[in-house]
């Protein structure tokens, strides 16, 4: 049994949907689940009627209405006006409306969830339906039947001793009676039916704990890139691409912020040696990048940047040493509000941390600590993280730039930057070649 995971790119129109069937008509004869994410740039849209809605402003409705006259634009691409998939998909949304309907919450991230949850609902029951249509036969199964989670919104951490016998006692009688089982990345429910994300672009993570739980032979990442390259090629010409990559290696990057894959996904595949691909669902036919234990550790420089990203200065409002205890302080307090801090460097008097720009956060953590430190806060800032660096990338990558702080620990270099405005950057270039 294989597990595959098909991003919002792969679906984001009708011929993507033809695309993915094609690719899935070649497996039609073996035990396959299928992971779908929302539609293109669906989850973007409805967080824009999320905010709408907490805040009130009277645009929620319209802003949901786009969203689903984009997806029954696609639908009328795939089926004919009378299937029945139109009253399915108008149904979930009806569940959104609902939830509009009534006053907001106190709870940002309680909301967030029961809509963004809409996304990967209606996409995924229009790729089973389509699948149907054309002979491939589909199981659609609600992931909030199997992915248990605790009450984290947005955040939710999986309860495995409650997934996995739901996994079991659900998927293989599925499978058994032919055809795939489809079903949803990024939402799980908590034990009283409320629904939970399990973090931004989780759909990778859902596939990885469908894989665990029911000791798939293999897991596939389906992407428009041709595997996992060693730098973003929106950001850098003759990018690299890795043919295999140790979970270790893996679990480095997305630590350090790769998009390429969740930074949850690698360690359920890795508990159970469950060898993971990613592959171009351009070109189906390409070996693409394995990621297993079986691999050599002889790596290009790998480069990860991060934008987006606060320089936090934290000083003790007496100017006393900057303590064990305050930083038992500072550490809860950002825990509590869930920042994850990228980089970190102190001073006898200073802390100063790099996280990523959530100003409602951030915002919220200042506050938090007012009585007892001051904070300087500078953000349009980018972290860059260097795996197996050698001085030219590094000195190619400081090119046009001013480097905060920066840190070597083994074979990992990262720096926060701040790029040089234009009037500026051949000064600094000149100081340096002086220097």
């Amino acid at each position: 049994m294989q597990v595959f995971k098909f991003g919002g790119a792969s679906i984001k129109d009708a011929d993507a949907v033809k695309n993915v069937a094609s690719i899935l008509e070649r497996f039609k004869n073996q035990p396959l689940v299928i992971i779908v994410s929302a539609m293109g740039k669906t989850t973007n849209a409805l967080e824009e009627v999320v905010a709408a809605h907490m805040q009130q402003s009277g645009k929620a409705n319209a802003l949901l209405n786009v969203v689903k006259e984009n997806h029954y634009a696609l639908m009328r691409g795939l089926f004919a006006p009378e299937d029945s998939v139109f009253a399915d998909v108008n149904d979930t949304f009806v569940e959104a409306e609902w939830m509009l309907d009534e006053s907001p919450s106190n709870s940002y991230d309680y909301t967030y969830d029961q809509i963004i949850c809409v996304g990967e609902l209606v996409s995924s029951k229009i790729v089973s339906a389509y699948l149907n249509k054309i002979g491939l036969k589909t199981h659609w199964l609600d992931a909030r039947d199997v992915v248990i989670t605790d009450n984290t919104y947005r955040e939710g951490w999986v309860n495995w001793d409650k997934t996995k016998p739901n996994a079991l006692k659900i998927v293989p009688p599925l499978l058994e009676s032919g055809g795939f089982v489809l079903t949803q990345g990024f939402i799980g429910s908590t034990t009283e039916n409320f629904t939970t994300t399990l973090g931004r672009e989780g759909s990778d993570y859902s596939a990885a704990i469908f894989s665990f739980c029911l000791d798939a032979e293999s897991m596939t990442i389906w992407k428009d890139v041709p595997g996992v390259l060693n730098a973003d090629p929106r950001l850098f010409e003759n990018t690299l691409k890795l043919d295999r990559l140790s979970y270790r290696e893996a679990i480095e990057m997305t630590y350090y912020g790769a998009q390429v894959i969740h930074p949850k996904t690698i360690k359920p595949l890795q508990n159970k040696s469950i060898p993971l691909y990613v592959k171009s669902f351009l070109d189906p036919e390409a070996p693409g990048t394995e990621i297993s234990s079986d691999t050599e550790e002889t790596y290009p420089p790998i480069i990860v940047v991060e934008k987006n990203q606060s320089l936090l200065h934290i000083i003790t409002t007496d100017y006393s040493f900057v303590a064990e205890q305050h930083m038992a302080r500072l550490f809860a307090e950002l825990a509590g509000l869930r920042i994850f801090v990228n980089m970190m460097q102190n001073t006898a008097i200073s802390f100063s941390i790099c996280v990523p720009t959530i100003p409602e956060r951030i915002e919220s953590f200042v506050k938090g600590v007012s009585d007892e430190f001051k904070v300087k806060r500078e953000d349009g800032l980018e972290l860059i993280t260097i795996r197996h660096f050698n001085e030219e990338t590094v000195a190619n990558l400081k090119k046009g730039k001013i480097v905060l702080f920066e840190e070597k620990i083994r074979n990992t270099l990262q720096m926060v930057v701040k790029t040089v405005p234009t009037i500026e950057r051949r000064a600094v270039e000149l100081e340096r070649a002086k220097g």
